[in-house]
This record gives C-alpha cells, structure tokens and sequence, in this order.
C-alpha cells in the first residue's frame, strides 16, 4: 500500500480561527473511502502550495481515487496559471486522482463533468443556485452580482491519469475577498458552511457524475452529462468575447457546447465558431 501523503504544518495553529475549525479526516476516509467506492485513499494536510501538484508528482504511486485536500494552499493555481488564494481553511483546496477508461478526444469533458458534479453537490448540502462560466468557473450570486467562488484545474499524469483540482471559497468574508468580482458561499447565503458535509456532497457527486459518464464510454450525451452542463451554464445565451491563443479574439453570443466540451460562438456575420482553448468573458446578461 502507498503510504498516505504526510501532513504539512501551516504557519497558524489548527484553532487560531474557531469560525472556522479543522477538516476531520478520519471521519471523512470513514464516510467516503469504503469498499467498492471511487475513493480509495483521503489526506488532509495543513499546508502545501498545491493538491494539484503534489497529486501529479505522486500519481505514479497512487490507485484511481486518490483524495489530497489542503487547508491552506500557498500557490494554488487556475486557469491560464493563475495564482488562487485564500485563508487558511476558508474554503475547500483539494485534487483527485482520474484513470478513465474513455477515447483520449472525450477527456476534455472532465473538467465540465466536474463542475456539474460540484454544482450539483453544492446545490444539495448548501442551498446555493452554482452556475457554470465556461469552462471551469464556478459562480454564486452575491446581493444580486453574479460572483466567482471557485474553478477546477484538469492536468495529465502520466500516461493514462488525470488530476482535477478544485477551489473553493466557502467562509470567505467580504474584506478577504481577493478581487471584487469574487464571492465565497457564505457571502451567496449558504444554509450551510461547515466543510465537512460540503466536501463529502461535492465527492459523492462527483463519483455520481464520473460513474455515469464512464459507463457511457465518456459519451456526453449518452450520459446526460451535455444537457446538464448546457442547463446549468451561465455562458450560454449571453454575448462573450473570446481571447484566443496568437492574441487574437471573437465575439459573439454564447450559443451551445458541442460534443467536444468546445463553446460554440455565434458572430454577427453569421458564422460560428468552436472555443476548445482560451479565456471567455461576460459581456453582457443572457437575454
């Protein structure tokens, strides 16, 4: 057996905030590491400067169903390598480890998988409507202003894994807010905020997701997985402006996700385009 990934001791003491007190793990590998299930192995570590990372480098090692979770991450990353930060157990800072037995073309869709997944988990555990911005953002409503409080990072390990990382704030308050435009859980009037549920709904949900979408062959719409991106996606019927690799950029309205995962972009001379790669921003409400 693969020894578990050892703690990290972060710079604040496990009680130096009791608003908000730490992950227990032992009662979440009970919960969620069980025979049969996706999940074969779940650490908690104090600090690191990525799951995603650490994941990647061990993945050699590691069963399908790996679980790393941080309670602070000090260089998180998105999108584009974009650095994600946030107090020491404010939020939710973990990866897992994927195998899926699916054609290399439909890999593109775990990082859309997951964010159903969470949406959908979030939606149950914490009453809070997630929308989907393509293609890995996660956004809450906050006093009427569509917020982002968290994203998913996909990346290669090895030859047949993938690692998906997901961050999100959960008590972030409004004078930590690291950029105006985002929002945390709490501040989208979540019924619930305690971590613990919050992180066994979001991994139940998406072994849910993931199970459905690899007995479909990775099939998006076989699975059902399509349409729920499609019903739960905020990016579709609003105008966007999509900036595209070599600098160059496309606007247009947001009008479907493909079999691909790629955003479908309809210009004003009538012509359409499919987005696999790039930053997409909200231009205006959909109609």
């Amino acid at each position: 057996m693969t020894p578990p990934l050892g703690p990290v001791t972060g710079s604040a003491g496990r009680w130096s905030d009791l608003e908000r007190p730490p992950l227990n793990a032992p009662a979440l590998r009970r919960a969620l590491v069980r025979p049969g299930a996706l999940w074969t192995s779940l650490d908690v570590v104090g600090a690191t400067g990525s799951t995603n990372s650490d994941l990647v480098a061990r993945a050699a090692g590691l069963p399908e169903g790996a679980v790393l979770v941080a309670e602070e991450q000090t260089a998180g990353r998105g999108r584009l390598d974009r650095a994600w930060s946030a107090p020491a157990r404010s939020g939710l800072f973990l990866s897992v480890l994927l195998t899926p037995d699916v054609p290399v073309g439909r890999l593109a869709w775990l990082p859309l998988l997951t964010g159903v997944a969470v949406a959908t988990g979030l939606a149950r555990a914490a009453g809070v409507d997630t929308a989907l911005k393509w293609p890995n953002d996660l956004l809450v409503r906050v006093g009427g202003e569509e917020r982002k409080a968290g994203g998913i990072l996909a990346e290669r390990a090895g030859d047949h894994g993938v690692v998906v990382g997901i961050g999100l704030n959960v008590t972030l308050r409004a004078d930590e807010l690291p950029v105006p435009t985002a929002g945390s859980l709490a501040l989208a009037d979540a019924v619930c905020t305690d971590r613990d549920p919050l992180l066994r709904a979001v991994l139940r949900s998406v072994e849910e997701w993931y199970r459905r979408w690899t007995a479909a062959g990775g099939d998006p719409a076989a699975s059902g997985l399509q349409a729920a991106y499609a019903a739960g996606c905020a990016t579709l019927g609003r105008t966007v402006r999509a900036e595209l690799p070599g600098d160059r950029e496309l606007t247009g309205e947001a009008v479907a996700v493909d079999g691909d995962g790629r955003l479908v972009v309809a210009t004003a001379d009538g012509s359409r385009e499919a987005v696999g790669a790039g930053d997409v921003v909200h231009l205006r409400p959909a109609g």
